[in-house]
């Protein structure tokens, strides 16, 4: 923290802890962590959201880290599961417990409510506890658990009470709790055990009943606990699986083992409006990419058409023909393409998309590519086209398949609705130009110069001699730059951080005509630019 910055905290507390003793405690943490990211360090935010029954969370600590204000009278630790956990292997939740006192405020229980709102941020608040209770030696007051590290002192506490309550009917004092492993969370119980520092087992997805983990290999000695820690602590689950390999490309789908429960893997989740079945061992679902998801649906009308290359079990399928667009979905896994048509007849979208199980290549360049025709062919049709490639271990190298697909059909004219494409790759960088790079580059377009991309795109290959550029300029190509390209692209999207060096990234671009109509399945020799 630099100097001014440290300035400004330590003005800021101490006006605080004049005013109010330790002031509110979120505004605290709040300007802490401005104050952490001005001076560039990092600072963990805590995140979740709700897709009907499939979610994606990273958990966030029951107890807080706090940095009291002035010299704390106890240990920040005194609220975490005891250090002799550290390391275990097998749950023993009796291991556990430990005794704390705690400060304590006993009032006549017909001004509890009055109190409760003076103290209501000094409360302490554990799972499985109440901050009130009856007092021990009388039924007719109520005692209040204060959190140990934000009360001071009392004099902050009769400070805040004021007029409320009379001297003589309010003690102060200390009790002796119990705490054990039902009054933690899942993070904290895992941040006690694992290895200090080593993260990856706080982030996980919940589908259907299903919790998933991606587990790092440091942390697979744990996996048997980290599975019941989660079982016991995350509600309506009944099974914890752990990731054991890279998804296939071919099908997206992975293989698992079971951390603890039991059942089936046969889920239902909603999504967009949608529900959705599917073994979720033998398809891809990621409750990560359901605002990507709405994102390009809500760019489908009413009476558009969508071609869905790669479908998976529907989310872009169901919800655009449940928006009265007509669609036709395919996918080259057998269970996906299962999943798909009985997820249409669910959603009752039957008559407007229809489910195809083909390879990517021959869905593009017959079905796709004979009702596209027939729509251009159509006068009465007005809607948009799109199409969706949402595979992004591969969806770039499918758009080959668009080079010369039109090539001597009679029917294309120079004002026909060409095809938006929504097309997702995995990146190292998520700047636009390395994105537009891979999406040029298997279009066969000339891909752009390195030093004009930032250092981080495309680098020419030294074997790549003169005569063989020449060779490209005298081509039919030979004005199909990547400049030329770029005036086509309407958006690019970083959809998320997959890991610290890849990222998901959607480029959406109407497909040229000039691609359609002059472009050859043959490998251009172009394409011997690589992307870096």
């Amino acid at each position: 923290m630099n100097l001014s910055v440290r300035s400004l905290w330590h003005t800021w507390t101490s006006l605080r802890c004049e005013k109010k003793g330790f002031g509110n405690l979120s505004s605290v943490v709040k300007l802490k962590t401005f104050l952490a990211k001005s001076s560039g360090s990092q600072s963990r935010t805590a995140f979740s959201w709700t897709l009907g029954i499939s979610k994606s969370f990273s958990l966030c600590s029951t107890v807080q880290s706090y940095t009291s204000l002035g010299k704390p009278n106890m240990e920040t630790t005194i609220l975490l599961p005891p250090q002799t956990v550290s390391g275990m292997m097998e749950l023993d939740r009796g291991a556990f417990q430990k005794e704390i006192s705690v400060p304590n405020v006993t009032v006549k229980s017909n001004v509890i409510s009055n109190v409760m709102k003076c103290l209501k941020k000094y409360l302490l608040k554990l799972e499985k506890s109440k901050p009130v209770r009856t007092a021990a030696d009388d039924a007719d007051k109520k005692e209040i658990l204060l959190n140990p590290i934000l009360v001071k002192s009392f004099e902050v506490i009769k400070k805040e009470l004021g007029e409320v309550i009379g001297k003589d009917d309010t003690t102060f004092g200390y009790t002796q709790i119990t705490l054990g492993y039902e009054n933690w969370k899942a993070e904290d119980i895992l941040k006690a055990v694992l290895p200090a520092n080593q993260e990856g087992a706080q982030s996980f997805s919940i589908v259907g009943h299903i919790l998933h983990l991606n587990l790092r290999e440091h942390l697979l000695p744990y996996k048997t606990l980290i599975g019941e820690v989660y079982l016991d602590k995350v509600p309506n689950i009944s099974m914890v699986v752990n990731k054991v390999n890279t998804i296939d490309s071919t099908y997206r789908n992975f293989q698992m083992e079971i951390l603890g429960g039991t059942g089936d893997t046969l889920v239902t989740v909603k999504e967009n409006g949608c529900s959705f079945t599917m073994d979720f061992a033998r398809v891809y679902w990621n409750p990560r990419l359901s605002t990507e998801h709405s994102r390009v649906v809500g760019k489908l009308q009413h009476g558009d058409v969508l071609y869905d290359v790669m479908a998976g079990v529907g989310p872009f399928a169901v919800p655009a023909g449940r928006k009265k667009c007509y669609v036709l979905a395919n996918d080259l896994n057998p269970d996906s393409f299962d999943a798909l048509v009985k997820n249409c007849t669910k959603n009752k979208v039957v008559e407007r998309v229809k489910c195809f199980n083909m390879d990517g290549h021959d869905f593009i360049q017959t079905t796709l590519k004979a009702d596209l025709i027939q729509r251009w062919k159509d006068p009465y049709f007005v809607g948009g086209v799109h199409i969706t490639m949402n595979l992004p271990a591969l969806a770039v190298t499918f758009l080959s398949s668009f080079q010369g697909l039109m090539s001597g059909v009679q029917e294309v004219s120079q004002d026909v609705e060409l095809p938006v494409v929504h097309v997702y790759m995995f990146t190292k960088e998520t700047a636009d130009d390395v994105a537009i790079g891979q999406v040029a580059e298997n279009l066969g377009y000339l891909s752009k110069p390195s030093e004009a991309a930032g250092g981080g795109e495309v680098l020419q290959d030294d074997a790549l001699h003169s005569d063989t550029l020449q060779s490209c300029e005298k081509s039919k190509k030979s004005h199909r730059s990547y400049e030329s390209l770029k005036r086509h692209v309407q958006e690019v999207i970083h959809v998320r951080q997959v890991a610290p060096n890849k990222a998901m990234m959607r480029v959406s671009f109407q497909l040229p005509l000039e691609v359609l109509l002059e472009g050859s399945h043959e490998e251009p020799l172009c394409k011997k630019l690589k992307l870096s």
